[in-house]
């Protein structure tokens, strides 16, 4: 078959193209949809940097007439004023959030990586109460949470808020999603072929052909951590983390709104961040992993 004849074939093949209305249709409605999800992250934004007078306006207007950073000056001060430096609350939220984090990504991932590649006696069973579990609020366990934490001595200790979540399902569940429909299992028996050991098939295999996951479980997670009080647990000063003493300088009434508002914007930073981060890195790898 010559050259010519292969080019006229595949011309004469029926090409699906959207044409400049559709993509400007599809265009306009994304436009649409992420202006309304930002919405409350401007709006936050917008009322950090409104005066008081602008705050209790009737009726509310959405945009600021004249900004000023007043808002984030008071928290400041507020915070020169704690007993405990402040300094001292900001390492105790991100020592939990990161910490807490890798420890929950890792935990979920070797947990699932089992329940979605290999057999053994209960394994339904198992899959079945992972499920279930995602059932119960905290609001359901936390008496007993307590108990048991207060029985193994951790009250006032980092390991009262960092291994509650470890019980969580929700990344086990998650993991195991992807894994079963992301790992062939050819490719894990090929590596066994070849010599490799289950933690080396876990680490160089499952763990990058899942990245997207555990990118996206490192988002919920880091969130959780980041907002965690400990106030059932936490009674030490020393211990508490940044998100209780900026909800108690939120709680000063009226007087403190622009201080408030100045507080949501604080805390949003770190998860935003953290977000942008792993969609940006979700998306390459989503992009260019497969089998090929």
């Amino acid at each position: 078959m010559s050259l010519k004849s292969v080019f006229r074939r595949e011309k004469s093949r029926v090409r699906l193209s959207r044409s400049f209305g559709g993509t400007f249709a599809i265009f306009l409605f994304l436009l649409i949809v992420g202006t309304f999800m930002a919405l409350p992250i401007v709006y936050s934004l917008v009322q950090s940097v409104k005066p008081m007078e602008e705050i209790f306006a009737y009726p509310p207007k959405f945009f600021v007439k004249h900004p000023t950073f007043d808002n984030y000056i008071q928290v400041y001060q507020l915070c020169q004023n704690l007993w405990v430096p402040l300094s001292r609350y900001v390492f105790n939220s991100l020592f939990i959030s990161i910490v807490g984090t890798v420890a929950y990504v890792l935990i979920a991932s070797m947990a699932a990586f089992p329940l979605s590649k290999h057999r053994f006696p209960g394994k339904v069973i198992i899959s079945g109460i992972i499920v279930w579990a995602l059932l119960f609020r905290p609001e359901v366990t936390g008496v007993a949470q307590y108990i048991i934490i207060s029985k193994l001595g951790m009250i006032n200790t980092y390991w009262s808020m960092l291994l509650p979540p470890m019980a969580g399902t929700f990344g086990v569940f998650l993991m195991m999603q992807f894994m079963e429909s992301a790992i062939p299992d050819s490719v894990l028996e090929a590596a066994r072929i070849d010599g490799a050991n289950e933690y080396r098939i876990f680490y160089g295999i499952a763990m990058p052909a899942v990245k997207p996951a555990w990118l996206t479980l490192v988002i919920f997670t880091f969130q959780t951590f980041w907002n965690t009080t400990g106030v059932s647990y936490i009674y030490s000063e020393s211990l508490k983390t940044l998100p209780t003493v900026l909800g108690n300088i939120s709680s000063g009434g009226l007087a403190r709104a622009g201080a408030s508002s100045a507080v949501a914007v604080i805390l949003l930073i770190p998860p935003i961040v953290i977000f942008i981060i792993s969609q940006s890195s979700m998306t390459e790898t989503m992009a260019h992993t497969g089998l090929k």
